[in-house]
């Protein structure tokens, strides 16, 4: 199982709703709505590990 970097919902590699790559690693979303919002800025949601948010804002994924 892959962890969805924008919403961390916990999601399975082979149902994947959507990827995307970024500098050579593969990244598994839930939805489109995380990959959109994912694509647009992805140093956003790869940074945010230590800062201690649980998840996407519901406007990052609408």
């Amino acid at each position: 199982m892959a962890i969805d970097p924008v919403c961390k919902m916990e999601v399975d590699e082979k149902t994947a709703a959507a990827t995307s790559e970024y500098e050579g690693k593969k990244y598994y979303f839930c939805s489109v709505g995380c990959k959109k919002a994912f694509d647009q800025n992805p140093e956003k949601y790869l940074r945010r590990g230590g800062e201690g948010e649980a998840g996407a804002d519901i406007a990052d994924v609408a």
